[in-house]
Order: C-alpha cells, then sequence, then structure tokens
C-alpha cells in the first residue's frame, strides 16, 4: 500500500470515524489480501483501550449494566435465548453493534462450552465426553463434534471451549466425566477426532486445561509437580494432538500451578512448549477468573496488575473473567505501560489474525432459519442415540442375565436415577432428555413398574432453609474474638456460607474474622429432631439462650448436631457464633427433619415391588462434578443396602450405574447378574439404555478408565511404570474390579493368525500387525481389539504396556474378518535419558486383546536403534 494511502487510512481512524465511514478503503477489511497484511494493518490503527478490550473475554452481552463497548471486545458467551431462532438474532444482534457502532468495526468471536453439545438451549446435548471415549470409536466422535460444531456456528457461536484433553489419573476427580480417560494414546486419538472436526466447521476448538488440573488425592485443580518426562511422556500427548495435528487455533490454561509457576503465568508453558516449540499460532485464553487466581490462591503476585502483566508477558494472549465490571484492574495494567507491548501486540495479533481467518469481517451474521432447521434436525437425535448405544459398557453378565426378553412378564424399575434424564456436567439445568424409565416404557409398557427407592443422597441433616429463619442478620469481625464494633452489619438469607480466597465482606482479611448471626427460627410442621452446625470448627450454638453446642477451638471439619424438641410451628430465638483463623471458611447450620426410617420404607416397597416382577432393574448413580472431587467411589445413600435388598429376592437384577466415573462394588456385585455402565448417556440415553437391555443393541463400550476394588489402591492406571517391588497390599491385590479397555458383549469372539510384517522395523518404516477376528457366538455384535506394545529391554523405563492402536468391527453371527494394524517407528519410539525421542534397539513385545488384561494373541517385533540428535521430544510429533 501506498504512504498515502496508509495515512489517510489510519488518519480516519485516528479522528474515530466509524468503521462503516472507514468501509473498503482500509486493507483490513479487504478480504483479497492476505491474512497477515489485513491483521497488519488493523494492529496500525487500534489504540492501546482498543487493544485491551480485543483481550477480554466474559459472559453476558451489552446490557450489563454501566458497560460501556465502544471499544470492542474479544466476544461474549451469552445463553439468555430461550429458542434456536432468538439465540441466532441474538448473535447478529451483538454483531451489529459492534461492526456498525464501534470506531473500527471489529466483530466478536461469539463462544461457548462445547464437551458433549453447545450449552444452549434447544442443541442436541450428546453422551459425556468419557462416554463417547468409552465408544473406542473416532469415527462417530469425528461426527458428533461435527454435529456441536454446526449447532454452534449455525446460531453464530465460532469458539467452543472443548474439548478437555486431560487425563483421568485418579477416580476421584469430580471431572473425569469431561475426559476421555486415563490414556494419553486414546485422549489424543479422540482430540484429534473432535478438534479436527470442528476446526473444518469453521469453529475455534479450545481443547483445556492447559496442562494439567488434577492433583494428588484425586483434587481438581491442585498443584502439580511434574518431571520434564512425566509432561512429555503423559500430559503433553494429547494437547500435541490436538494443536499439532489437529489444529487447534486455541488453548485454554488450567487453574493450577505447574512446577510453582500458576498455569496462566507460567512462560515455560505459554510461550517455550506450546508457542516456540509447538509453533502454536493460535491465541491462549485463562480459564474463568485464572488470571487472578495468582493473587488469592497462589499467592505468587501482589496485585492483580502484576498478574496480568505476568501473565500477558508469559504467552497467555486473553484474559477470561466473568463480570464487564472485573475488567478495570486488568484495563488499568494496560493503561500503566507495565506490560511490554511487544507482549500486548503479538496477543492482539492472534487474536485479529483468527477474527479475520474465521471470515467474521465478511460474514459477521447468521441466517436465523439454519438454527432453527438445525435445532429442529431429526438426525441429531439419531445420532445421541447411536453415540449412547455404543458407548454403554457391560461390566458383568451372570448367566446369561442380559439380554432381558421383550415377552417377560413385569419388570421392577428401581431408582431416583431411573426417572431422571442425567445428562452430566456442562449441560443446562433446564435440558431435558429421555429417561432409562421411559425409555424402557416406551418399548414394554404397563409391565414397567418403578419404585424411587431411597435416592442418591440420604444426608443425616440439611441445610435449614431461608423460610425457617426470620430477620437473619449477620455481624462480621475483623478479629478472631467478635470484639468491637461489626465491620459489616447485614442481612443473610441463610447460613450456608463456604469462603475460599474472598473474605466474607469487604474490609476483612482472608482467613482472619469472626461472625455472628442472628435470627427467629421457625420450626417446620413436620418437627426437628436434631439442630447443630458443619463447617470448619470454631462455633457455637445457642437457642433461646441456651448453649446447645461449644465447639470454641480450631481443629478441622465436622457436623455437629444435638437433639432438639420443639413443637412443629414454634418460633425459636437462635444465635450462632463462627471464627476461622487459618484459611478457608466454612459454616452452615443443620438439622435433621427426615428420618432413617423413611429411606428403609423406600427400600421395603421397592422389595415388595421386586418380588411381584419377573426381572428387576436397579438405576443407581453417583454425584460429582467441577469442584465436586469424591473421597469415596462407593455409591452414595443407601443405594449398596437397596441393591442387596433386593438381591436377596431370588430375582435376576440387573444394575444399570449412572455417572461419569468408577464406582466400587466389593459390597454387592457377587450378589446381583449383571452390571452395566450407562455413564451420563445424553438426551436420548433413555433409549439407548433400553435398546441394550433388551438386545437391539449388542454392547460393546470398553472402559477408558480403570475401576478399582477400593479407593485404598488409587491412583490406579493399568499403564503404570514398574515397580521396583511389586503391586499388591497386604489385605487387597494391586489388580483393579475392571481394568482399561474392558468390556462384554452377548456373544463371544475369538482372535487367530497373527502376523508382523517385517518382523523388524527401522527409522523411517512402518510393520503391519494383521490377525482375525471371528465372531463365534449366535448374535451379531461389536468387537473392539486393541494393540498394546512392551519394550522387553529399555534404557529408561516404560509403561508395563501402553495402547498404542484399536478398532471397532462388527461382525455377524458366525462371520470372519481381517483386522491390520500399521506400528510406525514414531509409535516405537521413547524417550531417553536426555529426552530425545529415540527407536531403541530391542524387541517390543505387541499384545492384542479385548482389554489391557484380556490378552488374546503376542508376537514380537525387533527395532533398530535409530537416534536423531535434532529432533527432542518437544519437536517431534
Amino acid at each position: 500500500m501506498g504512504l498515502l494511502k496508509r495515512a489517510v487510512c489510519i488518519a480516519l481512524g485516528v479522528f474515530g470515524l466509524s468503521a462503516s465511514r472507514i468501509g473498503a478503503q482500509a486493507p483490513y477489511r479487504n478480504p483479497a489480501l492476505p491474512v497477515e497484511v489485513r491483521v497488519r494493518d488493523l494492529m496500525g490503527r487500534l489504540t492501546l483501550d482498543e487493544k485491551f478490550w480485543q483481550l477480554f473475554m466474559i459472559p453476558g452481552g451489552r446490557d450489563d449494566r454501566g458497560a460501556d463497548y465502544s471499544h470492542g471486545i474479544f466476544g461474549f458467551q451469552n445463553r439468555s435465548a430461550t429458542t434456536a431462532r432468538a439465540d441466532a438474532q441474538l448473535q447478529n444482534g451483538l454483531q451489529h453493534y459492534f461492526v456498525d457502532s464501534t470506531r473500527l468495526g471489529i466483530p466478536i468471536i461469539p463462544f461457548e462450552e462445547g464437551v458433549h453439545g453447545v450449552m444452549r438451549r434447544g442443541t442436541t446435548v450428546y453422551p459425556a465426553a468419557i462416554a463417547l471415549a468409552a465408544t473406542f470409536d473416532s469415527n462417530l466422535v469425528a461426527g458428533v463434534a461435527s454435529a456441536i460444531a454446526r449447532d454452534a456456528r449455525t446460531r453464530g457461536i465460532r469458539q467452543l471451549l472443548a474439548p478437555v484433553v486431560n487425563l483421568a489419573t485418579d477416580v476421584r476427580w469430580g471431572r473425569v466425566e469431561e475426559t476421555y480417560g486415563e490414556d494419553p494414546f486414546l485422549a489424543s486419538v479422540m482430540a484429534r477426532a473432535y478438534v479436527g472436526a470442528v476446526e473444518r466447521a469453521g469453529v475455534i476448538a479450545t481443547p483445556k486445561h492447559f496442562v494439567a488440573n488434577i492433583g494428588q488425592g484425586g483434587r481438581d485443580s491442585y498443584p502439580i509437580d511434574a518431571s520434564a518426562r512425566e509432561l512429555e511422556e503423559l500430559y503433553y500427548p494429547p494437547f500435541r494432538a490436538a494443536i499439532i495435528d489437529a489444529g487447534a487455533r486455541s488453548m485454554m490454561t488450567a487453574y493450577n500451578s505447574v512446577n510453582g509457576i500458576p498455569a496462566s503465568q507460567n512462560h515455560e508453558l505459554l510461550t517455550s512448549t506450546l508457542k516456540r516449540d509447538w509453533k502454536f499460532r493460535g491465541f491462549v485464553i485463562s480459564d474463568q477468573s485464572a488470571v487472578g487466581g495468582a493473587v488469592v490462591l497462589h499467592h505468587t503476585e501482589a496485585n492483580t496488575a502484576s498478574a496480568a502483566k505476568d501473565a500477558i508477558e508469559a504467552g497467555l494472549d486473553v484474559i477470561f473473567q466473568s463480570a464487564y465490571e472485573q475488567a478495570s484492574p486488568y484495563l488499568a495494567a494496560f493503561r500503566s505501560g507495565r506490560i511490554a507491548s511487544r507482549a500486548i501486540d503479538s496477543s492482539v495479533a492472534r487474536v485479529l489474525r483468527a477474527k479475520v481467518q474465521l471470515g467474521l469481517f465478511e460474514h459477521p451474521y447468521v441466517d436465523a432459519d439454519s438454527a432453527v432447521a438445525w435445532q429442529e434436525n431429526a438426525a441429531s437425535r439419531v445420532r445421541a442415540r447411536d453415540a449412547a448405544r455404543k458407548s454403554i459398557v457391560l461390566l458383568e453378565n451372570r448367566a446369561g442375565t442380559l439380554p432381558l426378553s421383550a415377552s417377560l412378564g413385569n419388570m421392577a424399575v428401581i431408582g431416583t436415577d431411573a426417572a431422571q434424564a442425567r445428562l452430566g456436567g456442562y449441560t443446562l439445568d433446564d435440558a431435558t432428555g429421555v429417561s432409562i424409565l421411559e425409555g424402557l416404557r416406551a418399548r414394554l409398557g404397563d409391565h414397567v413398574h418403578y419404585a424411587p427407592g431411597p435416592g442418591r443422597s440420604l444426608a443425616a441433616y440439611t441445610v435449614v432453609p431461608a423460610e425457617s429463619l426470620d430477620s437473619l442478620r449477620g455481624e462480621y469481625f475483623d478479629n478472631i474474638k467478635l470484639e468491637g464494633t461489626p465491620r459489616v452489619t447485614r442481612r443473610d438469607e441463610k447460613i450456608d456460607f463456604h469462603w475460599t480466597f474472598n473474605p466474607p465482606a469487604p474490609g476483612l482479611s482472608v482467613g482472619w474474622y469472626s461472625a455472628r448471626w442472628t435470627a427467629r427460627l421457625r420450626v417446620p410442621a413436620g418437627g426437628v429432631r436434631r439442630l447443630g452446625v458443619e463447617g470448619n470448627d470454631g462455633y457455637r450454638l445457642y437457642l433461646d439462650d441456651k448453649l446447645l453446642i461449644d465447639n470454641w477451638r480450631k481443629e478441622s471439619y465436622r457436623s455437629t448436631l444435638v437433639p432438639v424438641s420443639q413443637s412443629p410451628g414454634s418460633v425459636h430465638e437462635l444465635r450462632l457464633e463462627f471464627f476461622e483463623s487459618a484459611g478457608s471458611g466454612r459454616v452452615r447450620l443443620i438439622w435433621d427433619t427426615t428420618s432413617f426410617d423413611d429411606a428403609q420404607q423406600r427400600i421395603d416397597s421397592s422389595v415388595a415391588l421386586a418380588r411381584r416382577s419377573d426381572a428387576v432393574i436397579v438405576v443407581a448413580g453417583i454425584e460429582e462434578g467441577e469442584f465436586r472431587d469424591r473421597s469415596s467411589l462407593a455409591l452414595p445413600g443407601r443405594q449398596e443396602d437397596l441393591i442387596v435388598a433386593l438381591a436377596a429376592t431370588g430375582k435376576p437384577v440387573t444394575v444399570v450405574l449412572v455417572g461419569g466415573s468408577a464406582i466400587t462394588m466389593s459390597r454387592w456385585i457377587d450378589r446381583v447378574g449383571a452390571v452395566v455402565m450407562a455413564w451420563y448417556p445424553g438426551e436420548e440415553g433413555g433409549h439407548a439404555v433400553a435398546d441394550v437391555l433388551l438386545g437391539d443393541q449388542n454392547p460393546a463400550g470398553r472402559l477408558p478408565i480403570t475401576f478399582p476394588i477400593s479407593e485404598g489402591q488409587l491412583p490406579l492406571r493399568y499403564n503404570h511404570k514398574p515397580t521396583g517391588r511389586g503391586d499388591d497390599y497386604v489385605d487387597l491385590t494391586g489388580e483393579p474390579a475392571f481394568p482399561f479397555g474392558h468390556g462384554l458383549s452377548y456373544t463371544r469372539f475369538e482372535y487367530s493368525d497373527l502376523r508382523i510384517e517385517p518382523a523388524t522395523l527401522g527409522p523411517g518404516g512402518g510393520a503391519q500387525v494383521t490377525f482375525r477376528v471371528r465372531n463365534a457366538g449366535a448374535r451379531a455384535g461389536d468387537e473392539v481389539p486393541q494393540l498394546y506394545v512392551r519394550p522387553v529391554v529399555s534404557p529408561v523405563a516404560q509403561p508395563v504396556m501402553a495402547l498404542k492402536a484399536f478398532g471397532r468391527l462388527h461382525l455377524a453371527a458366525g462371520e470372519e474378518r481381517q483386522v491390520t494394524f500399521v506400528l510406525n517407528a514414531r509409535d516405537l519410539n521413547i524417550l531417553d535419558e536426555h529426552l530425545r525421542a529415540v527407536l531403541p534397539e530391542s524387541k517390543t513385545t505387541l499384545l492384542i486383546g479385548a482389554s489391557s488384561k484380556d490378552i488374546r494373541l503376542r508376537g514380537e517385533l525387533t527395532t533398530i536403534r535409530y537416534r536423531d540428535s535434532r529432533r527432542t521430544a518437544r519437536s517431534s510429533r
């Protein structure tokens, strides 16, 4: 562009002319020019404030009170629309404002969650990610991802905050349901499938959370202290696959610290590894509010300005916060000049490059009719049902309990999870689906009889609700002794608080305060058996000025309830005092208004129904989710009591498990006939489960995680490295209840005729691993052969076995087919003592079977040592 023309364009920008006035004169608006030319031109026109807003993303929209978006913004997440048409029109309205009414007319990137469906009303809810992984079918996952992307794009959403490619290395973690399981190879395959499909559809995929966010004890976002070897061998592969192989254009950081540095401020992760070594040209976003976490959680930054500076200069590009007003301290940090302009410009260029590549400057709007057509597309429901059917894992099936005959008499379906269509995390609260009870009734009609059983939870107490607390007044002190005048006095709704990185009120310090609540307690019509307090001890409870509980000391966390005797409808003066002196504060006013007898009555009525039935289906579920890690893997509440009681009737009992992670079953598994893992099966899940139970679908799902016998075995993964002694405990085996890759069928499969050609693999070569699989049963079904490898000798310890290939094939009864897996040198590379990728000169054992334990064929492949000193693990793919 000539100097005069460029000067004119810059002048138009300086004098504040709107985008429509600048028009086609501006090179950045010319689609015929190369992307980088357009980005450079637009960069030259931006003020510092405009640059900041391109690096700031939030939920919400232009109706935020007091918000000024005249400088633009990266994008919004807005779920307020109730239909597909309204959603598309909402996004169009937002784009119209930013294109027509801001100085440079830069469109936004509307974004949304998309782990197993776009988190909007009217979109299709597919099975949870862990269920999709259980299909062991990357083509199916790619098809689901393509459909999700179309749901998004027809509504104007151009970025999905998915997939989760963290590894489920400990099944106590509450977010296992969002992952593709414990194995880096399986997770990498599924990441390629999901990301590739989404990006090909013109929507930006955002693999998360870089690089790991599950720590000791299975706790969410706990610190990760991992060696370079552990990062390279275990945590990086799925992210490399998503970025290098599949072309993801965004990445989300994790909340936790990695080797002492918060992930959002971690230069080694974001710049050295991601942007330098992996040549990532997209943009990095923080998890929501993660940048400030360095101040209030990790305590590695003194203030928000420092956290913003270190994040941007470390390689973070976009700050993701939860509200407009949170922009102020970050904008101030930009204006202060503390952040290197080169780092800011690099980040802005990455965002603008994505907006140009998406075609948003030429086509910022969508056709609302297309959004409606896709919402009402029957093919989506068919796809959701197929995915659910293929994800279901048959864990146990004694004496042919399943499949059930469609001509059986009465069926008892028991459990609250049978009547609820549980869809899993990252689903709207008002999303609906087909329940298992509905699915069975659609097939068997009046032959299906239902009892709720005791439910997932039998808490010995509940939080005292707001309607039972009149004039609840909270007084908050800046000391731990309730001394002096309260710093804050306010009206609280109820006493149910958990303060982590924020104090209870302004003017107080985190971990150093006390509080006093007073109220008039109204006793409900059913009465109260016990009253008490749950939380970090350091509390006193008074009723009518009588001290009921005196626990005024700091030890740990507990629940304390005492018997009370107040008549229904009576009113009493209540006072609760609390102090926190060490960190996170938690306090809840609780009471017991339910009885153990009520749950027992529900069990008894379920048993009575079972005795009148020909078959019993128990649907049992777990509680988990983000920041909802589990210390126990047993079924919660009295569900295990229910199963034991039903099994004692002598009726054939099938247990259908609903959840996104492993469940222990030692107390009851030997008493029942069959166990089915349904996961969170999506909106068509009820029909899919009925299809499997009644034999229309032969189950072939495989476990992408290891199911332990006991929590004491955790963490437990199939691909651990060899021990220096043994795996067992003095009171328990080291083996799992169900291994990685496990899943039964209604038919039998036989493996034979293993051939490995050539028998020697050198640099740049490949070996074909060929064998035959025959359906030796009387029913058609899918089989999932799996190929694992194990070096006979390695200079550096390797996993006892590692998945390297798998496939899913359908075989008619009696049908036999040849299966071929191809192993390349890259598949057998290891990292030597210097973290260089090498092909060891050794023999590698090849193990082929139906799971990591059910090995049917075994052979050896000789590899010729090869080292390329120019290639390191970081640069290898």
